[in-house]
């Protein structure tokens, strides 16, 4: 028994030193770093919360980050009801032998560079871009819209296709791990197609919904190059502000302190969203 404990450690050991030293330690230091206050050119060690009433009492960043969960917010919702319909057709109208190439013809797009995607968007949203041309052309517009670009529904747009394929994934793999018998009972008791798939389908694939909901929403209130590239300045979100407070500001505390207060107001967030679920299933894992 011994041995198999020592054993499982020596295997757990390189992964989780890795996981800490990559991990833990950044966010202990900038932690710490949050506490310390910005002096002209030099950090005065002496800890202080200074760097976290300002990041509270300043509406400029309150604006900001409330400007950021929306966003993020919108991009979740709208990732998780375009992908359900994907994920609800892949599983229970592809055949078996094919599933696993749908889900590769899903990926495939995104397996180019990132910022490639994003300048793709900028070419497609731009003021001469392909919908400008397109409206113009077909006589629908006099004038090319300047609103679809450099601004809040550009971030939202970019990001939603960005993240597509991470809430397409779990919502699937949800809806594969359905009892198919568990419908056609629904169904010998009378219940239409609608009122199974609301009834039964749906809480059942409520733990993918949630994780697509999770897996989107966190990382979206801390990207900085989506709304640096497509934003301008009505779609600057709170990763912009701390990249700057970082790089431009020289106030690289205050940048730490904001980052923190982002990180847990996305914990209690997700948190809040795991306990509803849980509740709303009750208690079902």
């Amino acid at each position: 028994m011994q041995q198999d404990t020592k054993r499982g450690l020596t295997l757990i050991a390189p992964p989780l030193g890795y996981a800490v030293a990559l991990l833990a330690v950044p966010l202990i230091a900038i932690v710490i770093f949050s506490f310390w206050t910005q002096d002209y050119l030099t950090i005065d060690r002496t800890l202080s919360l200074r760097n976290y009433r300002e990041a509270l009492t300043d509406p400029i960043y309150g604006a900001i980050m409330l400007r950021s969960l929306g966003i993020s917010g919108s991009v979740t919702l709208i990732t998780v009801m375009l992908a359900f319909p994907v994920a609800y057709f892949v599983s229970f109208r592809v055949p078996p032998a094919h599933k696993s190439l749908w889900l590769f013809l899903i990926t495939i797009p995104f397996w180019t560079s990132y910022l490639l995607r994003i300048f793709l968007w900028k070419v497609i949203l731009g003021y001469n871009g392909v919908v400008n041309s397109v409206l113009t052309g077909i006589g629908l517009i006099d004038e090319p819209l300047s609103w679809i670009l450099y601004n809040a529904n550009a971030v939202v747009i970019t990001l939603s296709h960005a993240f597509a394929p991470f809430a397409i994934l779990p919502i699937f793999v949800a809806l594969e791990k359905i009892d198919r018998s568990l419908l056609e009972a629904s169904r010998d008791l009378g219940e239409n197609a609608m009122t199974t798939f609301l009834r039964v389908t749906l809480p059942l694939a409520a733990p993918g919904v949630v994780a697509a909901l999770l897996i989107v929403f966190i990382p979206t209130v801390g990207d900085y190059v989506t709304p640096a590239q497509v934003g301008g300045a009505g779609g600057t979100m709170i990763a912009n502000v701390i990249q700057a407070q970082f790089r431009d500001l020289n106030n690289a505390p205050l940048g730490a302190a904001l980052s923190v207060l982002a990180m847990l107001i996305v914990t209690v967030l997700a948190l809040g969203t795991i306990w509803i679920a849980r509740r709303l299933s009750g208690g079902r894992d």
